[in-house]
């Protein structure tokens, strides 16, 4: 019987470049969502599922992951000493969330990349990926179940969301066979953003995996793919084929809330929609939406 999966890795060294000019000076996982900044949404999830130890896979001009998730002891004395206690324990929670460590990926040569710089850290042992474009709504299980179908089936793991088949080419596509539960799918085959008509199926790969310590062997010798980059779907592609070898790679299926903080358009909904959900928000912010949206042409 396995151990309990405690590890996440969390890459965080992309440019940001759909998000210029507010990414020149500030990593794009910094950028607000309401009033957290989107990776601490990340690193809460990781925690709720049970990982504590966290590594951060960083690049060049990311020291304020490092700051925000350190403790800020001037801002903490002012906020003690005007009394604002609730100001002081937002601050403090970053700080105590988990256990994080940071490496630099250095060459940015893509997510599988990103994830052999792991290696060191993780060791032989199966560990959690999750992507900070992706945020999972803290009312969905997502990541726990992941965790659970990888200690049932000594596999690795991905999450899966049925996609309009238009917008399949922004997404890994997966070919599948169903297994007894309706939720799990056995994948046979992955596909790096293919055009529409070339997919295995609509089900796209989201930012969540739960990876067996096989994958960075995998990923040593994969060679570069789609935008000549390390793609981390072309090493589970190999997994997929060779379960033999590597236990091979099941699917959970999505069902619930997803925000993609990936894009100027949808990162404007996330907002929106996780802001409408707030005790403290909600109940102004819905009627002037409603007020606002009947204004509209």
């Amino acid at each position: 019987m396995s151990s309990p999966i405690t590890k996440a890795v969390i890459p965080a060294a992309g440019l940001g470049t759909r998000f210029l000019p507010a990414t020149k000076a500030m990593p794009k996982e910094m950028l607000p969502v309401v009033d957290k900044p989107a990776i601490q949404y990340v690193v809460e999830e990781a925690v709720a599922a049970g990982l504590h130890d966290v590594l951060m896979i960083t690049g060049r001009n990311k020291n304020a992951l490092e700051n925000h998730f350190d403790r800020a002891v001037e801002l903490e004395a002012l906020l003690e000493r005007k009394g604002d206690h609730n100001r002081l324990a937002k601050v403090n929670e970053s700080n105590a969330l988990a256990d994080i460590h940071y490496v630099r990926q250095g060459d940015p040569r893509g997510l599988g990349h990103a994830i052999l710089r792991a290696k060191m850290h993780v060791g032989a042992e199966p560990f959690a990926v999750l992507l900070g474009d992706d945020i999972i709504d803290a009312r969905d299980v997502l990541l726990a179940r992941m965790l659970e179908e990888q200690h049932k089936r000594q596999a690795s793991i991905v999450a899966l969301l049925e996609v309009d088949p238009s917008q399949i080419h922004m997404y890994g596509a997966a070919a599948i066979e169903a297994t007894d539960d309706d939720d799990v799918v056995r994948i046979t085959g992955l596909v790096e953003k293919p055009d529409a008509a070339d997919a295995p199926s609509n089900l796209a790969v989201i930012g969540r995996y739960v990876l067996r310590p096989e994958v960075f062997d995998v990923l040593e010798h994969t060679a570069p793919g789609k935008g000549n980059e390390i793609q981390l779907t072309d090493a589970l592609q190999e997994m997929a084929i060779t379960p033999e070898t590597s236990g091979g790679v099941y699917g959970v299926i999505f069902r619930g809330r997803r925000y993609d903080t990936g894009d100027r358009l949808d990162y404007i909904k996330a907002i929106v929609q996780l802001a409408v959900d707030r005790e403290d928000l909600g109940s102004e912010l819905r009627p002037w939406l409603r007020a606002f949206a009947s204004n509209l042409d």
